[in-house]
């Protein structure tokens, strides 16, 4: 009789161990068909706005933590933003759909990147004239903006 217990234990054990894979691989199925963006989602880099204003490396000396947009970019960005509103500030600002706040935050990244990262595919000079240019029109902003995006994830 103790040998016909130990085997339905083990068969016991085996179906248990079974059903509870089966369950755990079906509500990872599950998550996995409802958060795949999360799943496959990459990491911020090292160019991108949100690297830059958490101060894990120094800026560039070209580029102090005071300096404002009115300096940097000229008297066209203080007429759409705030002529006081520093580089650090003008990333915190979270304005959900506004081409031109997405503009001065990818611009700003872009600019520190041109000083701070060999190889950027734009130097100082140019981000600073393409910001001009984007402040045109919010289709100009839109467009640049993903220029800019673009060269700031792909950066390392």
């Amino acid at each position: 009789m103790a040998a016909s217990v130990v085997p339905s234990r083990l068969i016991l054990f085996l179906l248990f161990t079974y059903f509870a894979v089966v369950s755990s691989a079906t509500s990872t199925t599950t998550t996995l068909r409802r958060h795949t963006g999360f799943l496959y989602s990459r990491t911020r880099g090292r160019c991108t706005p949100q690297f830059w204003s958490s101060r894990r490396e120094a800026w560039p000396r070209m580029v102090p933590h005071g300096s404002t947009v009115l300096k940097v970019f000229g008297s066209r960005a203080s007429e759409r933003f705030r002529s006081d509103m520093t580089l650090l500030e003008a990333r915190a600002v979270n304005e959900e759909g506004e081409v031109f706040s997405e503009l001065l935050k990818q611009a700003s990244a872009a600019l520190l990147n041109s000083y701070a990262r060999k190889g950027y595919p734009y130097s100082a000079w140019e981000v600073k004239t393409l910001m001009i240019q984007g402040l045109v029109s919010e289709g100009a902003a839109a467009r640049l903006t993903k220029r800019f995006s673009v060269a700031n994830d792909a950066c390392i």
